[in-house]
């Protein structure tokens, strides 16, 4: 190189020496051409005190052509007289594309390994939605870095490109040099190149294997999901048939625990198919190759013993409550057959028949009945016993020795009947007279024997049909008897002991009739409820109805069904499970409804609700909502019909219970079966009383705080004032009013009853309120002139008259009684109030004044002419509630109905808390 002065070559190898990448060994200097500055170059450069020219040796060239004896001139431009072809920018613009190609490969080359560095080191997450949203981002970038391989390779096969050997028409001596020049620097870039295809294809194998491995345990975790769930699943179901386990309970007990024990096998079956194929995937994924091979083999194992335990299970309850439905049933066919025998033999009493074909043909009937009940009479207790020991539980042994005491009985008692109608038949029977059977032959021959009572087992069904082909003219001939036979007098004697105890018989099976009639009856009523709530209030709330229902009212159900859901649950979960539990111990039926007593209010909410439910009835009853959920039942008759039912079963229960009151004389529990029939009763006039107080209109105040409702009832009422000036309307009153009188605690409230038109105006009337008479300021004059049916009542010191005439003179004494009692207890109050005020121990006026006391409560009770009371009158006062239109027929035949009422509403009265009367005529029961 040649610099015009020293100081500026000397700078320019400053420049190189620093920023040459290898060692300077020779520094060729050309000298310039001009004298002066060859003299001023030489002098400069062997003065200099630079340290790298002390250091290297500097050789000073004269010419350019000097350069050819250090130098090759291939290596050297045509200007300094060489051959090399060189373009100084051509070669900076490759250098620096080649190092920045370098830079990034060395970028990506530590990106690559960065990501796999924390694809390694990064925990996976516990969860299949995290599992499968970072399995995604990590595909993502994935992509991302193969793209940016793809763009590094690009680069490097342009940049290789542009360094290739020139063409063939170049001349030979320069494609020789070009060729020389560029071969480092394709070498260079080819190596680069190799780096990051190598660098691709690992890349690619490692993001192959680790994407198989995330996909499975992306797989494992669901498969180890599912099997949790259906571990769960599988061990519900366990614990709800290992519920089932209980042997105790009756027969309606089991077969609703049967019922349940179904809907899990149903249940079970859907949960066995999940299982079978959750193991069919398990196997998919091990065939597979999945790197958990041996946990989902272990799993699906674990599975598959699950399952199995759970067939058995169910299978093995099955059998179990199938063979205590079984015994259950035997048990209470057995019993059926006690009945029907002893039902019987008390209509073939011996002493009835009047010849010898009569007695023929009853031991006959004896023969068919025992040929039909031969299972059950030749019952052998040490055979059952070792057939169901395993499931027998100790309320079930004490069932079997009950029914076994009374097989023996009714084989005992069939064995003595034979023999004295074989006895009968032997001997000569003498002349007859015609006679009418008592009441009691009646009822009893009424309530034949029939084999349609006795159970279901086939063996006893079978039995059955032999018998009913004759039962209908045994039924007649039993019937149509009007004769006795006259025995002479050893005979009466010995069948004297044998008609006492058919007499006992008979009341037992009486007894046990209309217990099972409650019990039946119930079943049916707790049925019909649960229809009407899942067939018509459930579907209420079922979107699918509502294009059938208006829009008002879908919010009206509570109004519609009252407090239906409550009186349900009260009589499906405790009181039929109590009566039940009453079969075989009529004496418990009298506790079962006492204890309960509370629950029973709940009918007054349900009847004070009735009218309003009816109201939107009547509005609504017509719309396809309704007819749609009648024809979903199958039901003959409207909703209108079944929102009825608690009203005729709370009016039922009395009926039953003095049914079973008169067939309970002399055995235990008569006592509490009475006190339950009147506990019932007072629960009718509670609720009675209650519909005819939400009726009353237009009294300000609260009625509750007038206390308890003694009695109501219609009055003719004359007004008058025995003190001060008279009104001239009084004078001009001749003829009664019709008002209602409510007899509260704390007052007497006078109502006028309003008579409105249109439906249902006679079944909830109304009542107007007129004025209330406080009972501290009220007194009573027992009889008046003309009328021993009426009464009067004085207000405020007989400033106010009212002369009350009661419907008859029952209704009067009865009122008359309830207001003497209500102001004998206001007296002792008061009596009580002033012993406080003056302490008896020290005021020596006590005694005067409690003489001063009672004189004045006889003033308070006097009557304007003096008689005795009538006597008996309070002996009719227990008897003058009021009565239930339905009462109980006498006999067990005619109570043989259905207790439930009829489906047919014409049938049934329309008011049956409420009766419309006349203005004159007397008052009639409303319930």
């Amino acid at each position: 190189m040649a610099e015009a002065t020293p100081p500026r070559g000397k700078m320019r190898f400053r420049r190189n020496a620093v920023s040459f990448p290898g060692n300077l060994h020779l520094v060729l200097v050309l000298r310039p051409t001009s004298f002066l500055q060859r003299t001023f170059t030489d002098i400069g450069f062997r003065f200099s005190q630079e340290d790298f020219m002390l250091k290297l040796p500097v050789v000073m060239l004269s010419s350019v052509s000097d350069l050819l004896t250090y130098i090759d001139d291939k290596q050297l431009t045509p200007e300094l007289g060489g051959t090399l072809q060189y373009c100084h920018s051509e070669w900076i613009i490759f250098r620096n594309a080649i190092e920045n190609f370098a830079l990034t490969v060395k970028e990506m080359a530590q990106m690559l390994q960065s990501f796999g560095t924390e694809l390694a080191e990064t925990e996976l997450p516990d969860d299949i939605p995290s599992i499968e949203e970072i399995l995604a981002v990590r595909a993502e970038r994935y992509h991302m870095l193969k793209n940016d391989i793809t763009a590094v390779t690009k680069e490097g096969k342009i940049l290789l490109t542009s360094l290739e050997v020139p063409s063939a028409e170049d001349p030979v001596g320069s494609r020789l040099e070009h060729r020389h020049h560029v071969n480092g620097d394709w070498q260079t870039v080819n190596k680069l190149l190799t780096q990051v295809h190598d660098m691709e294809i690992a890349f690619d194998g490692f993001w192959e294997k680790h994407q198989l491995k995330m996909q499975q345990y992306l797989q494992l975790w669901k498969f180890e999901q599912d099997f949790q769930e259906l571990v769960s699943e599988v061990e519900l179901l366990l614990n709800q048939q290992a519920e089932l386990a209980d042997v105790t309970g009756n027969i309606g007990q089991v077969k609703q625990k049967i019922k349940k024990l179904e809907n899990l096998d149903e249940n079970s079956q859907d949960l066995l198919a999940k299982a079978r194929f959750v193991i069919l995937h398990g196997h998919r994924l091990a065939a597979n190759h999945h790197y958990a091979l041996d946990l989902i083999c272990q799993r699906c194992n674990e599975l598959r013993y699950l399952s199995d335990i759970l067939v058995n299970e169910i299978k093995a309850r099955r059998i179990q409550l199938s063979r205590i439905f079984k015994m259950h049933k035997l048990l209470q066919q057995a019993r059926q057959c006690c009945d029907e025998g002893e039902c019987l033999l008390a209509n073939q009493e011996i002493d009835k028949f009047q010849s010898k074909e009569d007695a023929q043909k009853a031991l006959r009937d004896i023969e068919n009945f025992l040929e039909m009940a031969l299972p059950f009479i030749n019952y052998d207790p040490d055979t059952l016993q070792y057939e169901f020991d395993v499931i027998l539980s100790p309320e079930l042994k004490v069932q079997m020795q009950t029914v076994q005491l009374k097989l023996e009985h009714i084989r005992s008692a069939f064995e003595n009947q034979q023999a004295g109608f074989r006895n009968l038949t032997d001997k000569n029977v003498k002349p007859v007279e015609c006679v009418v059977p008592a009441s009691d032959n009646l009822m009893r021959s009424r309530a034949s024997f029939s084999p349609k009572h006795v159970g279901v087992g086939y063996s006893f069904f079978q039995a059955c049909k032999l018998f009913s082909k004759g039962k209908k003219t045994w039924r007649q001939n039993q019937s149509n008897l009007k004769i006795e036979v006259v025995h002479d007098g050893r005979e009466k004697r010995s069948s004297g002991q044998s008609s006492s105890l058919d007499n006992d018989n008979t009341l037992d099976v009486l007894q046990n009739h209309v217990l099972n009639e409650l019990i039946q009856t119930e079943r049916v009523y707790v049925r019909e409820l649960f229809t009407v709530l899942l067939g018509y209030r459930a579907e209420m709330d079922n979107p699918e109805m509502f294009d059938l229902m208006p829009p008002l009212l879908r919010n009206k159900k509570d109004v519609l069904f009252g407090n239906m859901a409550e009186i349900y649950e009260f009589h499906n979960n405790i009181f039929l499970n109590s009566l039940e539990n009453c079969v075989d111990a009529p004496e418990r039926v009298g506790p079962c409804f006492l204890e309960r007593k509370d629950d029973f209010q709940m009918y007054a909410k349900y009847c004070q609700n009735k009218p309003r439910s009816e109201a939107i009835w009547k509005k609504y009853s017509e719309c396809a909502f309704f007819q749609e959920c009648q024809r979903k039942l199958k039901h003959r008759l409207g909703l209108d019909s079944y929102l009825l039912k608690p009203v005729q079963r709370i009016t039922k229960y009395q009926l039953l219970l003095k049914e079973l009151l008169k067939y309970s004389k002399g055995c235990r529990g008569f006592e509490q079966l009475k006190e339950a029939l009147d506990t019932m009763l007072d629960l009718l006039k509670s609720v009675n009383d209650s519909m005819h107080q939400i009726a009353i209109n237009g009294y300000i105040g609260n009625l509750n705080e007038l206390g308890k409702m003694i009695m109501q009832g219609a009055f003719s009422v004359w007004t008058g004032h025995k003190k001060g000036a008279t009104k001239m309307k009084d004078f001009a009153r001749f003829k009664p009013m019709q008002r209602h009188l409510f007899l509260y605690e704390k007052a007497i409230v006078f109502c006028k009853r309003r008579v409105e038109s249109g439906e249902g105006s006679d079944r909830y009337p109304s009542y107007s309120f007129k004025h209330c008479l406080k009972m501290d300021e009220v007194g009573i004059t027992e009889y008046v002139k003309g009328d021993n049916r009426k009464f009067e009542i004085w207000y405020a010191g007989k400033e106010e008259v009212y002369i009350v005439q009661a419907p008859n003179v029952d209704v009067k004494m009865t009122w008359l009684k309830e207001i003497r009692s209500i102001l004998l207890k206001q007296q002792e109050l008061m009596t009580v109030k002033k012993r406080k005020q003056h302490n008896p121990l020290t005021d020596p006026d006590h005694l005067s004044s409690q003489r001063n006391d009672e004189r004045q409560h006889g003033s308070f009770l006097g009557a304007e002419e003096p008689a005795p009371e009538p006597s008996g009158a309070l002996a009719e006062v227990q008897e003058a509630v009021p009565l239930v239109r339905a009462e109980a027929h006498t006999g067990w035949t005619q109570m043989s109905a259905p207790a439930e009422l009829s489906e047919d509403p014409e049938e049934w009265p329309s008011n049956y808390f409420y009766a419309s009367y006349d203005d004159n005529e007397e008052v009639r029961p409303l319930m």
